[in-house]
């Protein structure tokens, strides 16, 4: 008899949309004081400098209040984790997006703030199962959200990384969205059940091909910390250097998570 089909994650809507405002005013606040030499400087993502990037989020956020003013399509496409936008995949098209947009805007902390504002705004009157029209297909409002965490605490890390001095806290829930959606396309693009993955306190997840543990240790155990899985996920740390620097506990034949690293689609 084949294994029974695992039940998709649920996520709370209202958890969700407090995660996302409190993860982008951390961002919004933590930003407020960078100069021009601070808004200049490389981040981790190819040649993007910081002002890219926080044109980025801006547009990111914004693509909720720009989905509610499109007509609702019939029904949502594929669930959680399925979404491209877990990846955190930026194209061509993407960068050059928001680099037109910091070129035309000198006061990236008002557009953030209108941002912002638009947001609450907006979210106070959808409900949560709105279906948006997104370039990446049909999604349920708080499917999107969802993806928004993963944007917001992964590039909450990148600016952490590009300012020195700069700190941008993450909100656990935020953290442990993103953590729990990072997990669950990890087991979706490894099926299996002989590695188990630990990233305590948020998620626990079965993945790999290969005889299934079902009781007791399990023989392939694979532990580490949020911010550390989130950078393995997105490819900002490599597998193999995460192992090194004991950032990472792997234990037995299957558990090395390098082929299946980072999550890109």
């Amino acid at each position: 008899m084949p294994p029974a089909k695992k039940r998709a994650r649920s996520y709370d809507p209202a958890r969700t949309r407090t995660a996302v405002l409190a993860q982008f005013e951390n961002v919004r606040q933590a930003v407020r004081t960078l100069d021009a030499h601070h808004l200049a400087l490389p981040t981790r993502l190819d040649d993007w400098t910081v002002r890219d990037l926080l044109a980025h989020l801006a547009l990111t956020v914004g693509s909720v209040s720009r989905a509610l003013e499109r007509d609702e399509p019939a029904k949502p496409g594929p669930a959680l984790p399925g979404h491209p936008a877990a990846a955190i995949v930026h194209t061509g098209a993407v960068a050059e997006d928001a680099r037109a947009l910091a070129e035309a805007t000198p006061d990236l902390g008002a557009l953030l703030t209108r941002t912002a504002q638009d947001l609450a705004r907006d979210l106070d009157a959808a409900p949560p199962t709105r279906v948006l029209a997104l370039p990446s297909g049909a999604m349920s409002l708080t499917d999107h959200l969802v993806t928004l965490t993963v944007e917001l605490v992964v590039h909450a890390d990148d600016l952490g990384a590009a300012v020195p001095g700069l700190d941008v806290p993450h909100d656990r829930q935020a953290l442990a969205t993103c953590t729990r959606l990072l997990a669950d396309t990890l087991a979706a693009k490894a099926p299996g059940g002989s590695t188990e993955v630990r990233v305590p306190p948020y998620a626990v997840v079965q993945c790999v091909a290969g005889p299934r543990h079902t009781r007791g240790t399990p023989p392939n155990v694979v532990e580490t910390d949020p911010l550390t899985w989130i950078r393995l996920a997105t490819g900002r740390t490599a597998w193999q250097d995460a192992v090194a620097d004991a950032e990472v506990r792997a234990s037995g034949e299957r558990a090395d998570l390098g082929p299946y690293l980072p999550l890109t689609t």
